[in-house]
């Protein structure tokens, strides 16, 4: 406990010379003390926030292959409100871009007199062009980061208006699109840092790198490859087969020289689905590290899928696997890139809580960027990290396979830290919408792995959101805070029946708090900053 506290007196000695600076009395310098209007500046300066100063710059090592990072990634990005009905605009794609992601998804068609079309399918939403769209993205694609950008491409498009896409992606980002693999790269993932300034195309491939990399500088006009696909079901398609019956089968389909066997009789409620598709060569061959390919099973993955392939699982599907297949998840996403997408029937365009899937390594959780919510505060808090470029590298638990990390188990033989966190007061909170003088509660929550996940309140102060003084201490023992995320929550308590009021939300990694005496900002649910409404904390951690 001594060393505990003099490491408190260490912290509040480092906070009191900071506040020093900001002071503008020289008399009360030279006296070792603070004026108010000398703490007032320290509490509202950059040094005192909760968030590091070295988190807000790019600190991580870059040089990883792609699939080592989390990836910030949207979903239906054109759209700006629900699924079905909303206007597609391209404000989905510079907002996005603004706020660091790093993948966004172009559902492209065919359109009138030629010209590809960006809308969601079948429903009612409006159209953009697709050459608008890439016209946004290169104006806006590294105005935030410098790391590569993925498109995402949903193509269903024909052979000729698919050429019609790749001229546009050509023509509009010239040097800045990847059309070839690196020389450095020939058979394995490229780096963030190798990519940087580079666009990705995300789509269906035909061929290899190595023929891709021989036509370069040919004329591939008119020129259309015929894609297949063979799908192997069982008829679950979220659990699969069981693993005996997946590697029995899998074995005798790698002996045929083909790998495609003409007959499936000899094992069990298997049944084959074939999918062709005419895909233009100019298309294709601006696919290089990120192929689009089906994902059918861990075992079929373990024994087929190539590095350069990515393959996205719906959230049903991806939760299913995350809890009954988790380990054979982890060994999954430490090789491949793994995109994890909202179900079908989230036509609101609902999200669901991403920390599910970066539990278990998934490179790109797909949100909508549109509707905000705690999925939405957890996402732009994961990602405030590593200087907001949108690559966040993953822990070694999830990279090393052999360390056998399990999200779901009660007890992790890691390395938790003990977290202690007074709320002290409230510095102008925001006004409320039902009430001037609001009845205002602060709730701590901590999402991570499901054993880390917990919620903690202060007591309700009456009739005060100026300044509220709570002077409350709350400790968590958080196992994997490699993971974790805090979120501090101000509502107004509204009765039983009304339910509570979100005031104000701040949410980052737990490592990336500084500690001591600090001021915690707070945004609206749209993600608007309120300043000056803060929280004033004290913060201490340890690993135990």
């Amino acid at each position: 406990m001594g060393g505990q506290a003099a490491q408190i007196m260490k912290s509040w000695k480092a906070n009191f010379m900071s506040s020093q600076k900001q002071d503008i009395h020289p008399e009360v310098k030279g006296e070792r003390q603070m004026s108010i209007e000398g703490f007032a500046r320290y509490m509202f300066s950059s040094e005192c926030l909760l968030f590091k100063e070295n988190c807000k710059t790019v600190y991580q090592d870059m040089n990883h292959p792609l699939s080592d990072y989390f990836i910030s990634s949207s979903h239906n990005t054109y759209l700006i409100s629900d699924q079905i009905l909303g206007p597609s605009d391209i404000w989905g794609y510079v907002s996005a871009l603004v706020k660091g992601c790093r993948c966004l998804e172009i559902d492209c068609w065919d359109g009138s007199q030629n010209e590809p079309i960006v809308y969601h399918g079948y429903t009612f939403t409006s159209k953009l062009l697709f050459k608008t769209v890439v016209q946004a993205i290169n104006k806006y694609a590294f105005v935030t980061s410098d790391y590569p950008v993925v498109l995402s491409l949903e193509n269903h498009c024909s052979p000729g208006q698919q050429e019609v896409m790749a001229s546009i992606l050509q023509n509009t980002f010239g040097d800045f699109l990847l059309s070839d693999m690196l020389e450095e790269f020939p058979d394995t993932l490229p780096s963030p840092e190798a990519l940087k300034f580079k666009i990705l195309v995300k789509n269906r491939k035909v061929g290899t790198l190595s023929e891709t990399h021989e036509r370069i500088g040919t004329d591939k006009s008119g020129q259309v490859l015929e894609w297949k696909e063979v799908i192997y079901e069982d008829g679950d398609e979220d659990s699969g087969m069981d693993p005996e019956t997946w590697d029995d089968f899998l074995s005798r389909i790698k002996e045929e020289k083909e790998a495609d066997p003409s007959t499936l009789s000899g094992v069990t409620g298997v049944k084959k689905r074939k999918r062709k598709m005419k895909i233009a060569m100019a298309l294709s061959d601006l696919v290089i590290y990120t192929k689009a390919e089906k994902f059918q099973n861990f075992q079929y993955s373990r024994l087929y899928q190539q590095f350069n392939e990515t393959s996205s699982i719906g959230e049903s599907r991806a939760r299913k696997l995350s809890k009954l297949r988790v380990h054979e998840f982890i060994f999954h996403t430490a090789a491949f890139i793994t995109r994890v997408y909202p179900k079908m029937m989230r036509a609101d365009s609902s999200n669901f809580n991403p920390q599910e899937f970066w539990n278990v390594g998934c490179q790109m959780v797909a949100l909508n960027f549109q509707t905000p919510g705690l999925p939405m505060d957890l996402q732009n808090g994961k990602f405030l990290d590593n200087g907001g470029s949108g690559y966040i590298l993953k822990p070694d638990i999830l990279r090393d396979t052999t360390l056998g990390f399990n999200p779901n188990e009660p007890e992790y033989d890691g390395h938790p830290i003990t977290l202690t966190i007074r709320i002290i007061s409230g510095i102008q909170l925001p006004v409320s919408s039902s009430s001037s003088t609001p009845d205002v509660v602060v709730i701590i929550e901590v999402y991570g792995v499901p054993n880390d996940h917990v919620k903690q309140q202060t007591r309700v102060v009456k009739n005060n959101a100026f300044s509220p003084k709570w002077n409350e201490t709350f400790t968590f023992i958080i196992q994997v805070p490699e993971l974790a995320l805090i979120r501090f929550v101000v509502e107004t308590q509204q009765g039983l029946l009304a339910g509570n009021e979100l005031l104000g939300q701040y949410t980052l990694p737990v490592l990336c708090m500084n500690k001591g005496y600090r001021r915690v900002p707070l945004f609206s649910k749209s993600g608007a900053n309120l300043e000056p409404s803060s929280l004033f904390t004290y913060v201490w951690y340890f690993r135990e």
